[in-house]
């Protein structure tokens, strides 16, 4: 079994809220933990076998794999996530702004207000593309035609007369 699917299994699985909070109260601070090392450290492009860079995490290869999973998406070079083995290299090069998005998409607060990010992005930064993130989920109904105007088509007719009937 690959170790995306090991970790989808663990993180995943129907549990009691008990087990639910436990889980992830275990995992959060970890992940929280990578994040600000790699924030502090940003010039830096963590790189090395799948192994080596979860005990360099402090995290086993299942659960290293799930924080690859979260942070594929803001790579500059996605990893091909399912088919890592233990053995594979991993080269972590980070764009941060899409991170910083992906975080506020993520609803992650944790972690998109770490102070870390003062030294990678300006506060005047991080709001524009806060206010990004917020403008793409608002929804824009588009105006509906009136039966009984004027057909778009241009057909000079009511658009209950021409279109609407198509």
């Amino acid at each position: 079994m690959s170790l995306l699917k090991n970790w989808q299994e663990q993180a995943y699985v129907e549990r009691t809220e008990e087990e639910y909070n436990k889980f992830w109260g275990e995992y959060l601070p970890k992940e929280q933990k990578n994040y600000e090392y790699i924030l502090e450290n940003k010039d830096e492009t963590v790189e090395g076998t799948l192994v080596e860079l979860s005990e360099k995490f402090d995290m086993d290869a299942v659960t290293f794999i799930g924080f690859l999973d979260g942070i594929n998406s803001s790579l500059n070079e996605e990893l091909d996530i399912e088919n890592l083995t233990e053995e594979s290299n991993i080269k972590l090069s980070i764009d941060f702004e899409k991170l910083y998005y992906n975080m506020n998409s993520a609803k992650a607060d944790w972690l998109y207000n770490l102070s870390q990010w003062d030294n990678i992005l300006t506060e005047a930064r991080r709001k524009e593309i806060r206010k990004e993130y917020n403008r793409s989920q608002i929804v824009v109904k588009e105006k509906k035609i009136g039966r009984n105007e004027p057909c778009p088509c241009g057909s000079g007719k009511k658009y209950k007369k021409c279109c609407l009937n198509k």
